[in-house]
């Protein structure tokens, strides 16, 4: 795998997330407690053996440089490793990144510096596990010029994704982006395969196709533009997904709205979750904050209620469940739920404080905001849409740093 130099999408504005994206590119949202979504894909290229890998970097990129730069500094530049954020660099433009494909060829120069004689292109805002090595010995195999990387699908929904045609061979016939009849598989008509956003090539087989769409009017975009350019004449393969996550349902996961992002936060809470993250054979690395233990406290007092508890849930370091009662939700660092507090399938990022007798439901807030105290969330649809980020679904997202007001008692 040293002969491949990886390159990390991850300038994307991930507007369907707001207000979660509002000070942050999509990539660096928190998931699960602990981690952001770009761990995952960074975690499959350093348990893939891939050591070149740079990060293209652009909307609100702060705190993902940041991430990178804290979290992800272990290779040994003196031995040609490195994991780098790479923002827009005007090398040959003074355009910003036009688009996927784009932001590839902006950025060839590092080919040339590293002469990797293969490409490998990602995207930094999905969530699933997978062995980069598998699918480079794949296209070794079949003498192709390019992989992408293709999960099935039923036929019905495909609509939503890039969709592949192919032979029984697996070669790519056809590739169309979010079509309205969808091309089924050879194999089986009621399923189709979706680009997963993953592409392989050999380095002086793309390059020529990135000059040439450089010099065009078009979106740059490789589903749109590249691929179905580069089918016609060069061999292109789909590579079936292998999931190492090792379960009966083949997980990958674009989570590009609140709904979708909540329902794979509160999978992680289930008894037997879809994304096992404690599998020791596929660690998941992220940067570790110093934060202390979590604890609970007032457990003793059961006559009075007031008991700090936490029921299928993640609770990260640093949290404090001070007589409230937490159930099927997620809590980053450094979280305070106080007294005779109710917290229920939500999402609490880092430094959240709840304060005493708050109830939340189905909620996700983001990090620094403080709720006050007897304070609802998720009860009243009408006044959580005078204040909040309501989905269709009723889920209410609060943004980074929200100040809220205390609730008026009229009880005083």
């Amino acid at each position: 795998m040293k002969n491949i130099l990886t390159m990390i999408l991850a300038g994307g504005r991930g507007e369907r997330l707001h207000p979660l994206t509002q000070y942050r590119a999509k990539p660096a949202v928190p998931f699960g407690g602990k981690y952001r979504i770009i761990d995952f894909t960074l975690s499959n290229c350093l348990n893939s053996g891939l050591r070149k890998i740079a990060v293209l970097i652009q909307y609100k990129s702060h705190s993902l440089d940041r991430h990178i730069r804290t979290g992800w500094s272990m290779l040994n530049p003196e031995l040609g490793e490195f994991i780098a954020s790479i923002p827009p660099q005007q090398r040959i433009s003074e355009d910003w990144y036009r688009g996927t494909a784009d932001a590839v060829y902006q950025n060839l120069f590092l080919l040339e510096n590293e002469r990797s004689p293969y490409l490998l292109v990602l995207a930094g805002d999905h969530i699933y596990k997978m062995n980069y090595a598998d699918m480079y010995d794949f296209l070794i195999a079949k003498q192709a010029d390019a992989v992408v990387g293709a999960i099935e699908f039923p036929l019905a929904e495909a609509s939503r994704f890039g969709v592949i045609g192919v032979d029984e061979d697996c070669q790519i016939l056809r590739f169309d982006e979010k079509p309205k009849h969808p091309a089924p598989l050879p194999s089986d008509p009621t399923q189709a395969f979706v680009s997963m956003g993953i592409y392989l090539f050999k380095s002086e087989v793309i390059r020529e196709y990135l000059v040439q769409d450089a010099a065009e009017g078009s979106a740059h975009d490789f589903g749109r533009n590249i691929m179905p350019r580069m089918i016609k004449s060069s061999r292109v393969y789909a590579f079936k997904f292998q999931d190492e996550n090792r379960k009966a349902v083949k997980y990958w996961r674009d989570i590009g709205t609140l709904d979708a992002y909540w329902e794979a936060n509160m999978d992680l809470v289930a008894v037997d979750p879809l994304f096992n993250l404690y599998d020791q054979n596929w660690p998941i690395r992220t940067y570790q904050g110093q934060f202390p233990p979590a604890k609970f406290v007032f457990a003793q007092n059961f006559e009075g209620g007031r008991m700090g508890v936490a029921l299928d849930s993640i609770v990260c370091g640093g949290c404090i469940i001070t007589g409230g009662r937490v159930q099927n939700s997620v809590l980053s660092p450094n979280v305070i739920v106080q007294d005779h507090a109710a917290v229920q399938e939500s999402i609490l990022m880092e430094n959240v404080l709840i304060g005493e007798q708050a109830r939340i439901r189905r909620a996700i807030i983001d990090k620094d905001v403080v709720i006050p105290p007897k304070t609802e969330i998720g009860f009243d649809p009408f006044a959580d849409r005078s204040r909040f980020t309501v989905t269709e679904s009723g889920l209410v997202a609060i943004s980074k740093g929200m100040k809220l007001h205390a609730s008026f008692d009229p009880s005083g």
